[in-house]
Protein backbone atom coordinates (compact mmCIF):
# COMPACT_ATOMS: atom_id res chain seq x y z
CA UNK A 1 0.00 0.00 0.00
CA UNK A 2 1.23 3.28 -1.21
CA UNK A 3 1.73 6.16 1.37
CA UNK A 4 -1.00 8.12 -0.64
CA UNK A 5 -3.23 5.40 0.44
CA UNK A 6 -2.77 5.53 3.94
CA UNK A 7 -3.21 8.73 4.49
CA UNK A 8 -6.14 10.25 6.95
CA UNK A 9 -7.13 12.51 4.22
CA UNK A 10 -7.47 11.17 0.88
CA UNK A 11 -7.94 12.60 -2.69
CA UNK A 12 -11.55 11.93 -2.62
CA UNK A 13 -12.47 13.79 0.12
CA UNK A 14 -10.86 16.89 -2.12
CA UNK A 15 -12.55 15.66 -4.68
CA UNK A 16 -16.02 15.65 -2.53
CA UNK A 17 -15.20 18.85 -1.20
CA UNK A 18 -14.27 20.67 -4.96
CA UNK A 19 -18.17 19.73 -5.57
CA UNK A 20 -19.45 21.20 -2.67
CA UNK A 21 -17.33 24.60 -2.87
CA UNK A 22 -18.96 25.02 -6.57
CA UNK A 23 -20.64 28.57 -6.81
CA UNK A 24 -19.55 29.21 -3.56
CA UNK A 25 -15.96 30.04 -4.13
CA UNK A 26 -14.02 31.83 -7.05
CA UNK A 27 -11.89 30.26 -9.32
CA UNK A 28 -8.63 32.56 -8.82
CA UNK A 29 -6.69 33.56 -12.04
CA UNK A 30 -3.26 32.07 -12.58
CA UNK A 31 -0.65 34.79 -13.84
CA UNK A 32 2.73 33.88 -15.38
CA UNK A 33 5.55 36.12 -13.82
CA UNK A 34 8.14 36.96 -16.74
CA UNK A 35 9.89 38.77 -13.68
CA UNK A 36 10.51 36.26 -11.28
CA UNK A 37 11.16 33.53 -14.71
CA UNK A 38 14.03 35.42 -15.54
CA UNK A 39 15.34 35.37 -11.97
CA UNK A 40 15.26 31.90 -11.41
CA UNK A 41 15.67 30.52 -14.97
CA UNK A 42 12.30 28.43 -15.56
CA UNK A 43 8.88 29.06 -15.58
CA UNK A 44 6.74 30.67 -12.77
CA UNK A 45 3.23 30.57 -12.61
CA UNK A 46 1.22 32.89 -9.33
CA UNK A 47 -2.03 31.43 -8.28
CA UNK A 48 -3.48 34.46 -7.00
CA UNK A 49 -5.79 33.31 -4.19
CA UNK A 50 -5.49 36.53 -2.95
CA UNK A 51 -8.32 37.84 -5.11
CA UNK A 52 -10.42 34.72 -3.43
CA UNK A 53 -13.87 35.95 -1.78
CA UNK A 54 -12.60 37.03 1.49
CA UNK A 55 -9.00 37.78 0.35
CA UNK A 56 -7.60 34.43 0.90
CA UNK A 57 -7.81 30.24 0.81
CA UNK A 58 -9.20 30.23 4.65
CA UNK A 59 -13.21 29.71 3.13
CA UNK A 60 -12.68 26.73 1.05
CA UNK A 61 -11.38 24.37 4.36
CA UNK A 62 -14.19 26.69 6.38
CA UNK A 63 -17.06 26.38 4.42
CA UNK A 64 -16.44 22.07 4.01
CA UNK A 65 -16.15 21.81 7.05
CA UNK A 66 -19.51 23.98 8.42
CA UNK A 67 -21.58 22.34 5.67
CA UNK A 68 -20.97 18.98 6.95
CA UNK A 69 -22.00 19.86 10.23
CA UNK A 70 -25.70 18.18 11.33
CA UNK A 71 -28.86 19.97 11.32
CA UNK A 72 -28.28 20.16 15.74
CA UNK A 73 -24.52 21.97 15.10
CA UNK A 74 -25.43 24.18 12.62
CA UNK A 75 -28.61 25.37 14.89
CA UNK A 76 -26.41 25.53 17.68
CA UNK A 77 -23.52 28.00 15.92
CA UNK A 78 -20.28 28.03 15.01
CA UNK A 79 -17.11 29.43 16.84
CA UNK A 80 -13.58 30.00 15.82
CA UNK A 81 -10.26 31.97 16.42
CA UNK A 82 -8.42 34.12 14.56
CA UNK A 83 -5.95 36.65 13.83
CA UNK A 84 -8.01 37.21 10.83
CA UNK A 85 -8.01 35.34 7.46
CA UNK A 86 -9.92 32.47 9.34
CA UNK A 87 -11.87 34.46 11.07
CA UNK A 88 -13.21 35.97 7.63
CA UNK A 89 -13.42 32.97 6.02
CA UNK A 90 -15.67 31.21 8.60
CA UNK A 91 -17.65 34.67 9.16
CA UNK A 92 -18.52 34.75 5.40
CA UNK A 93 -19.35 30.54 5.29
CA UNK A 94 -21.42 30.95 7.67
CA UNK A 95 -23.90 33.77 6.22
CA UNK A 96 -23.51 31.68 3.14
CA UNK A 97 -24.99 28.87 5.56
CA UNK A 98 -27.34 31.04 7.35
CA UNK A 99 -25.36 29.87 10.99
CA UNK A 100 -24.50 32.07 13.55
CA UNK A 101 -20.74 33.06 14.07
CA UNK A 102 -18.79 33.69 17.27
CA UNK A 103 -15.09 34.74 15.81
CA UNK A 104 -12.40 35.50 19.33
CA UNK A 105 -9.09 37.62 17.76
CA UNK A 106 -6.65 38.53 19.98
CA UNK A 107 -6.11 42.30 20.97
CA UNK A 108 -3.91 44.35 18.30
CA UNK A 109 -5.68 42.11 15.61
CA UNK A 110 -5.64 44.59 12.27
CA UNK A 111 -8.84 46.53 12.02
CA UNK A 112 -9.70 45.80 8.41
CA UNK A 113 -9.36 42.14 9.31
CA UNK A 114 -12.13 42.63 12.47
CA UNK A 115 -14.31 45.00 10.02
CA UNK A 116 -14.01 42.92 7.47
CA UNK A 117 -15.29 39.55 9.55
CA UNK A 118 -17.92 41.74 11.16
CA UNK A 119 -18.94 42.88 7.56
CA UNK A 120 -20.00 39.35 6.94
CA UNK A 121 -21.98 39.27 10.20
CA UNK A 122 -19.99 37.62 12.74
CA UNK A 123 -19.55 38.45 16.31
CA UNK A 124 -16.57 39.53 16.84
CA UNK A 125 -14.86 39.03 20.80
CA UNK A 126 -11.18 40.27 21.06
CA UNK A 127 -9.46 38.45 23.70
CA UNK A 128 -5.69 37.53 24.42
CA UNK A 129 -2.95 39.09 22.83
CA UNK A 130 -1.42 36.10 20.90
CA UNK A 131 -3.76 33.86 18.92
CA UNK A 132 -2.71 30.60 21.16
CA UNK A 133 -4.80 32.79 23.91
CA UNK A 134 -8.02 33.37 21.78
CA UNK A 135 -8.03 29.85 20.15
CA UNK A 136 -7.63 28.64 24.09
CA UNK A 137 -10.83 30.84 24.85
CA UNK A 138 -12.70 30.41 21.97
CA UNK A 139 -12.84 26.39 22.81
CA UNK A 140 -13.77 27.28 26.27
CA UNK A 141 -16.89 28.79 24.89
CA UNK A 142 -17.90 25.81 22.60
CA UNK A 143 -17.43 23.23 25.51
CA UNK A 144 -19.38 25.65 27.30
CA UNK A 145 -22.23 26.22 24.98
CA UNK A 146 -22.38 23.52 22.82
CA UNK A 147 -21.27 25.34 20.14
CA UNK A 148 -19.39 23.53 16.83
CA UNK A 149 -15.03 24.57 17.29
CA UNK A 150 -14.17 25.28 13.84
CA UNK A 151 -10.20 24.24 13.72
CA UNK A 152 -8.16 26.60 11.70
CA UNK A 153 -5.84 24.20 10.14
CA UNK A 154 -6.12 20.75 12.50
CA UNK A 155 -9.25 18.85 10.79
CA UNK A 156 -9.62 16.48 7.92
CA UNK A 157 -12.31 18.90 6.15
CA UNK A 158 -10.58 21.74 6.49
CA UNK A 159 -7.56 20.19 5.10
CA UNK A 160 -9.62 18.31 2.21
CA UNK A 161 -11.33 21.75 1.47
CA UNK A 162 -8.03 23.64 1.46
CA UNK A 163 -6.99 20.39 -0.84
CA UNK A 164 -9.02 22.24 -3.68
CA UNK A 165 -6.27 24.51 -4.58
CA UNK A 166 -4.17 21.41 -5.59
CA UNK A 167 -6.81 20.48 -8.24
CA UNK A 168 -7.05 24.05 -9.55
CA UNK A 169 -3.56 24.90 -9.91
CA UNK A 170 -2.83 21.57 -11.58
CA UNK A 171 -5.73 21.72 -13.71
CA UNK A 172 -4.62 25.42 -14.78
CA UNK A 173 -0.96 24.51 -14.95
CA UNK A 174 -1.03 20.47 -15.49
CA UNK A 175 2.95 20.48 -16.74
CA UNK A 176 3.76 21.59 -13.06
CA UNK A 177 7.15 20.27 -12.15
CA UNK A 178 6.93 21.96 -8.13
CA UNK A 179 4.19 23.74 -6.19
CA UNK A 180 5.28 26.30 -3.41
CA UNK A 181 3.17 27.73 -1.22
CA UNK A 182 3.38 28.84 2.65
CA UNK A 183 2.86 27.29 5.57
CA UNK A 184 1.91 28.44 9.35
CA UNK A 185 -0.08 25.35 11.22
CA UNK A 186 0.09 22.91 7.96
CA UNK A 187 -3.80 22.38 6.66
CA UNK A 188 -3.13 24.45 3.37
CA UNK A 189 0.15 22.82 2.94
CA UNK A 190 -0.79 18.99 3.35
CA UNK A 191 -4.21 19.57 1.59
CA UNK A 192 -2.23 20.62 -1.78
CA UNK A 193 0.66 18.22 -1.34
CA UNK A 194 -2.37 15.33 -1.42
CA UNK A 195 -4.12 17.04 -4.24
CA UNK A 196 -0.86 17.51 -6.59
CA UNK A 197 1.11 14.43 -5.44
CA UNK A 198 -1.57 12.35 -6.44
CA UNK A 199 -2.75 13.44 -9.44
CA UNK A 200 1.03 13.41 -10.51
CA UNK A 201 1.53 9.89 -9.64
CA UNK A 202 -1.77 8.81 -11.99
CA UNK A 203 0.03 10.90 -14.43
CA UNK A 204 3.29 8.83 -13.70
CA UNK A 205 5.04 11.71 -13.16
CA UNK A 206 6.70 13.34 -10.05
CA UNK A 207 6.34 16.78 -8.89
CA UNK A 208 7.93 18.58 -6.00
CA UNK A 209 6.28 19.93 -2.92
CA UNK A 210 7.68 22.83 -0.91
CA UNK A 211 6.75 24.54 1.79
CA UNK A 212 7.93 27.79 3.24
CA UNK A 213 7.92 29.62 6.69
CA UNK A 214 9.13 32.91 8.05
CA UNK A 215 12.01 32.26 9.78
CA UNK A 216 11.22 33.44 13.51
CA UNK A 217 7.91 31.22 12.83
CA UNK A 218 9.26 28.22 11.93
CA UNK A 219 8.16 25.08 13.89
CA UNK A 220 7.93 23.00 10.47
CA UNK A 221 11.31 22.22 10.49
CA UNK A 222 12.56 21.34 13.85
CA UNK A 223 9.15 19.37 14.09
CA UNK A 224 10.25 17.78 10.80
CA UNK A 225 13.80 16.51 12.29
CA UNK A 226 12.49 15.39 15.15
CA UNK A 227 9.55 13.71 14.00
CA UNK A 228 7.43 15.24 16.87
CA UNK A 229 5.49 17.96 17.10
CA UNK A 230 8.30 20.83 18.21
CA UNK A 231 6.61 24.17 19.39
CA UNK A 232 8.33 26.88 19.42
CA UNK A 233 8.47 29.41 22.70
CA UNK A 234 8.18 32.79 20.53
CA UNK A 235 6.48 33.77 17.30
CA UNK A 236 7.74 36.89 15.63
CA UNK A 237 6.70 37.80 12.08
CA UNK A 238 5.19 40.10 9.79
CA UNK A 239 3.61 37.07 8.63
CA UNK A 240 0.30 37.13 10.98
CA UNK A 241 -1.40 34.49 8.54
CA UNK A 242 1.27 32.11 9.11
CA UNK A 243 2.21 32.97 12.51
CA UNK A 244 1.64 29.54 14.09
CA UNK A 245 3.69 28.16 17.01
CA UNK A 246 2.95 24.72 17.00
CA UNK A 247 2.26 22.71 13.87
CA UNK A 248 -1.31 20.90 13.93
CA UNK A 249 -0.79 16.93 14.59
CA UNK A 250 -3.48 16.08 11.77
CA UNK A 251 -1.74 17.99 8.80
CA UNK A 252 1.97 17.45 10.42
CA UNK A 253 1.33 13.42 9.94
CA UNK A 254 0.73 14.18 5.96
CA UNK A 255 3.27 16.91 5.76
CA UNK A 256 5.75 14.32 6.80
CA UNK A 257 5.12 11.79 4.27
CA UNK A 258 4.59 14.02 1.01
CA UNK A 259 6.16 17.53 1.25
CA UNK A 260 9.45 17.52 -0.21
CA UNK A 261 10.69 19.95 2.01
CA UNK A 262 10.24 23.66 4.04
CA UNK A 263 12.25 26.16 3.95
CA UNK A 264 12.47 29.41 5.90
CA UNK A 265 12.52 33.35 4.79
CA UNK A 266 13.65 36.24 6.79
CA UNK A 267 11.44 39.52 7.20
CA UNK A 268 13.81 40.99 4.49
CA UNK A 269 12.95 38.37 2.18
CA UNK A 270 9.43 39.09 2.56
CA UNK A 271 9.07 42.96 2.60
CA UNK A 272 11.29 42.43 -0.92
CA UNK A 273 8.72 40.10 -2.42
CA UNK A 274 5.68 42.40 -1.55
CA UNK A 275 7.69 45.17 -3.02
CA UNK A 276 8.32 42.93 -5.86
CA UNK A 277 4.53 41.87 -6.31
CA UNK A 278 3.08 44.91 -6.38
CA UNK A 279 5.27 46.61 -8.65
CA UNK A 280 5.95 44.04 -11.32
CA UNK A 281 2.90 42.07 -10.92
CA UNK A 282 0.16 44.56 -9.59
CA UNK A 283 -0.57 42.36 -7.13
CA UNK A 284 -1.32 43.34 -3.18
CA UNK A 285 -0.40 40.37 -1.21
CA UNK A 286 -0.17 39.99 2.45
CA UNK A 287 3.00 39.03 4.02
CA UNK A 288 1.87 35.12 4.74
CA UNK A 289 0.81 35.25 0.90
CA UNK A 290 4.20 36.28 -0.50
CA UNK A 291 6.61 33.51 1.29
CA UNK A 292 6.52 31.19 -1.79
CA UNK A 293 7.87 34.57 -4.02
CA UNK A 294 10.06 35.56 -1.42
CA UNK A 295 11.79 32.10 -1.61
CA UNK A 296 12.28 32.36 -5.02
CA UNK A 297 13.78 35.68 -5.17
CA UNK A 298 16.54 34.75 -1.97
CA UNK A 299 17.89 31.90 -3.87
CA UNK A 300 17.36 29.26 -1.41
CA UNK A 301 15.84 27.22 -3.61
CA UNK A 302 18.01 27.13 -6.49
CA UNK A 303 20.94 26.40 -4.31
CA UNK A 304 19.21 23.10 -3.02
CA UNK A 305 17.50 22.05 -6.29
CA UNK A 306 19.01 23.83 -9.31
CA UNK A 307 16.44 24.00 -11.81
CA UNK A 308 12.85 24.02 -10.32
CA UNK A 309 10.86 23.04 -13.71
CA UNK A 310 7.82 24.84 -14.41
CA UNK A 311 7.22 26.06 -11.01
CA UNK A 312 2.86 27.02 -9.07
CA UNK A 313 3.52 29.46 -6.66
CA UNK A 314 0.46 30.01 -4.32
CA UNK A 315 -0.03 34.04 -3.25
CA UNK A 316 -2.19 32.68 -0.37
CA UNK A 317 -3.61 35.74 0.57
CA UNK A 318 -4.31 39.38 0.18
CA UNK A 319 -5.57 40.66 3.66
CA UNK A 320 -3.12 43.25 4.59
CA UNK A 321 -3.64 46.43 7.28
CA UNK A 322 -2.85 49.74 5.23
CA UNK A 323 -0.84 50.28 8.30
CA UNK A 324 1.51 47.41 8.09
CA UNK A 325 1.31 47.95 4.28
CA UNK A 326 3.15 51.78 4.39
CA UNK A 327 6.26 49.69 6.83
CA UNK A 328 6.53 47.03 5.05
CA UNK A 329 6.93 48.93 1.83
CA UNK A 330 9.96 51.24 3.47
CA UNK A 331 11.44 48.32 4.66
CA UNK A 332 11.35 46.06 1.56
CA UNK A 333 12.52 49.36 -0.60
CA UNK A 334 15.09 49.52 2.42
CA UNK A 335 16.07 46.15 1.69
CA UNK A 336 16.57 46.84 -1.82
CA UNK A 337 19.07 49.58 -1.26
CA UNK A 338 16.34 51.61 -2.76
CA UNK A 339 15.63 54.10 0.36
CA UNK A 340 17.87 54.92 2.47
CA UNK A 341 18.61 56.66 6.36
CA UNK A 342 21.15 58.13 7.73
CA UNK A 343 22.21 60.03 11.23
CA UNK A 344 25.37 62.34 10.94
CA UNK A 345 26.47 63.63 14.05
CA UNK A 346 27.77 67.19 13.07
CA UNK A 347 29.22 70.47 15.20
CA UNK A 348 26.93 73.31 15.31
CA UNK A 349 28.08 75.47 12.51
CA UNK A 350 26.49 77.56 9.86
CA UNK A 351 26.52 75.42 6.65
CA UNK A 352 26.86 72.15 7.17
CA UNK A 353 23.55 71.01 6.11
CA UNK A 354 23.92 72.73 2.90
CA UNK A 355 27.03 70.92 2.55
CA UNK A 356 25.26 67.71 3.40
CA UNK A 357 22.62 68.69 0.68
CA UNK A 358 24.41 69.25 -2.08
CA UNK A 359 26.50 65.81 -1.91
CA UNK A 360 23.33 64.05 -1.69
CA UNK A 361 22.24 66.46 -4.65
CA UNK A 362 25.06 66.01 -6.49
CA UNK A 363 24.63 61.85 -6.44
CA UNK A 364 21.47 62.28 -7.52
CA UNK A 365 19.48 60.96 -4.21
CA UNK A 366 16.35 62.52 -3.45
CA UNK A 367 15.50 63.80 0.09
CA UNK A 368 12.43 62.76 1.53
CA UNK A 369 13.22 63.59 5.55
CA UNK A 370 14.91 65.60 7.68
CA UNK A 371 14.81 65.44 11.17
CA UNK A 372 17.76 68.27 13.07
CA UNK A 373 18.18 67.25 16.93
CA UNK A 374 19.85 69.92 19.35
CA UNK A 375 19.00 68.48 22.14
CA UNK A 376 18.97 64.31 23.66
CA UNK A 377 21.08 62.44 25.92
CA UNK A 378 23.87 61.47 23.51
CA UNK A 379 24.43 64.76 22.49
CA UNK A 380 27.32 67.00 23.58
CA UNK A 381 26.87 71.00 24.07
CA UNK A 382 27.35 72.50 20.50
CA UNK A 383 26.67 69.34 18.56
CA UNK A 384 23.92 68.62 16.50
CA UNK A 385 22.19 65.35 15.00
CA UNK A 386 20.91 65.04 11.34
CA UNK A 387 18.54 62.02 10.35
CA UNK A 388 17.89 62.07 6.49
CA UNK A 389 16.00 59.94 4.28
CA UNK A 390 16.34 59.53 0.80
CA UNK A 391 15.71 57.73 -1.81
CA UNK A 392 17.93 56.10 -3.92
CA UNK A 393 18.58 53.81 -7.09
CA UNK A 394 19.67 50.97 -5.28
CA UNK A 395 22.36 49.41 -3.52
CA UNK A 396 25.00 50.79 -5.25
CA UNK A 397 23.53 54.19 -5.43
CA UNK A 398 23.09 54.20 -1.46
CA UNK A 399 27.01 53.22 -1.33
CA UNK A 400 27.73 56.34 -3.90
CA UNK A 401 25.87 58.53 -1.46
CA UNK A 402 27.48 56.79 1.48
CA UNK A 403 30.94 57.37 -0.24
CA UNK A 404 30.78 61.19 -1.01
CA UNK A 405 29.75 61.79 2.41
CA UNK A 406 32.90 59.88 4.03
CA UNK A 407 34.99 62.21 1.15
CA UNK A 408 33.87 65.09 2.61
CA UNK A 409 34.80 64.17 5.74
CA UNK A 410 31.09 63.19 7.40
CA UNK A 411 30.67 60.05 8.96
CA UNK A 412 27.16 58.54 8.14
CA UNK A 413 25.62 55.97 10.16
CA UNK A 414 22.89 53.71 8.71
CA UNK A 415 19.69 53.63 10.86
CA UNK A 416 17.53 50.95 8.74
Amino acid sequence: MSALEQLPVTFEQIQEAAHRLDGIIETTPIAHSRALERRIGSPVHLKAENLQRSGSFKVRGAYNRMVRLTPEQKAAGVVAASAGNHAQGVALAASKLGLEARIYMPQGAALPKIAATQGHGAQVVLHGTTVDEALAEAKRHADETGKTFIHPFDNADIIAGQGTLGLEMLEQVPDADTIITGVGGGGLLAGVAIAAKTLAARQGRPIRVIGVQAEHAAAYPPSLAADALVPLKKVSTIADGIAVGRPGQLPFSIIKELVDDVVTVSEDDLARALIFLMERNKLVVEPAGAVGVAALMNGTLNEAYGNLGTTVCLLSGGNIDPMLMLKVIQRGLSAAGRFLTVRIMLTDHPGELRDISRIIAECDANVTGVDHTRVGGALSMGDVSITIDMETKGKDHSHEVLEALQAEGFRPEVIN
